[in-house]
């Protein structure tokens, strides 16, 4: 047959059938005209060194399994020589995997250690200057409107749930005390190794939970001080994830998990979906004996919330 036909079968080009002959793999016969003439077991021998090679065998060490096919096996891998083979390019492959975890390791520590550096609050836990792009907001990010789906809230009881939080306990919302206490709702904290959802600050309202968590931070004090007496993070993300976003941003207050949205279930809550997830919309309740007192819905600009809810506490006080 033609070299055309041999690609064809193959599912190479020309070009890698005639690299193949210089490597001595296959050797065609030659016609009176001088035209190669290449035999089934030609094609063959092209289809087993393309098949090794797309299992990370180079092709210029196919020749022992295309040796064993030529000595008349049936297989070719039925040789001492192609096991050989096998267990060289299996040690090389795990010797690549090991330099290439170790090489991802070190990146995440890198990475972990930027982070965490970088977290928007220095040594002492007051807020610093040294922050990062991962904690600022872009200047263009579209403003939410108020649909109406928390009017509601005002004057409803907080339902008798029981959340786990990240102080290792379960957060009784709706024990909370005669004092006030802020349970601020976010969709989702980003990880610095972990890429947001496609669209993420085109959705109105949704960028901006770590700026939002560091202003709670930041302004944890003030709030106490006008009379605060629990602040709490929630979100629909689990403990372990939202443990690792308390650690990095040194908050001085628990997050709460809602997984299964008892409490958008029970209250009404809005949520919405993106990256194909139910999340918690942006909004602040304000609890006082059992009692939404307050809520902030919607909530924009994000970074700047906690002042947001200073300000209303200092010109409401109890």
């Amino acid at each position: 047959m033609r070299i055309s036909e041999v690609a064809r079968r193959a599912g190479v080009t020309t070009k890698t059938v005639r690299y193949y002959e210089t490597l001595g793999l296959i050797s065609p016969a030659r016609l009176a005209n001088g035209y190669r003439d290449y035999s089934e077991h030609d094609a063959r021998l092209v289809c087993e060194a393309r098949e090794l090679n797309r299992l990370g065998i180079p092709v210029e060490r196919t020749r022992p399994f295309l040796e064993c096919l030529a000595g008349g096996r049936d297989h070719r891998d039925d040789c001492p020589s192609s096991l050989a083979g096998y267990r060289d390019a299996i040690d090389e492959l795990t010797a690549r995997i090991e330099q290439l975890t170790a090489r991802r390791a070190a990146l995440a520590q890198h990475l972990h250690e930027a982070a965490h550096r970088n977290s928007g609050a220095d040594s002492a836990g007051v807020a610093g200057t040294h922050v990062s792009h991962l904690y600022q907001l872009p200047a263009d990010l579209p403003v939410p409107e108020d649909d109406g789906a928390a009017a509601h809230l005002r004057g409803r009881a907080v339902p008798d749930v029981e959340l786990p939080d990240t102080a290792g306990g379960v957060a009784s919302l709706h024990a909370l005390g005669e004092g006030r206490s802020i349970v601020y709702c976010y969709p989702l904290t980003g990880h610095p190794d972990t890429d947001l959802p496609d669209g993420w600050n085109n959705i109105p309202g949704a960028r901006g939970c770590t700026t939002e968590a560091c202003g709670f931070r930041d302004h944890y004090g003030d709030l106490a001080a006008a009379g605060a007496t629990h602040v709490f993070g929630l979100s629909s993300q689990d403990t372990a994830y939202q443990k690792e976003v308390a650690e990095r941003l040194r908050l001085p207050f628990a997050m709460v998990s809602d997984t299964r949205f008892l409490l958008a279930a029970l209250l009404g809550l809005p949520t919405f979906e993106a990256g194909g997830s139910l999340l918690y919309k942006r909004l602040t309740l304000v609890i006082r004996g059992g009692v939404i007192e307050h809520v902030f819905y919607p909530v924009f600009p994000p970074d700047k919330h906690a002042q947001q809810v200073l300000r209303w506490m200092q010109d409401h006080p109890m």
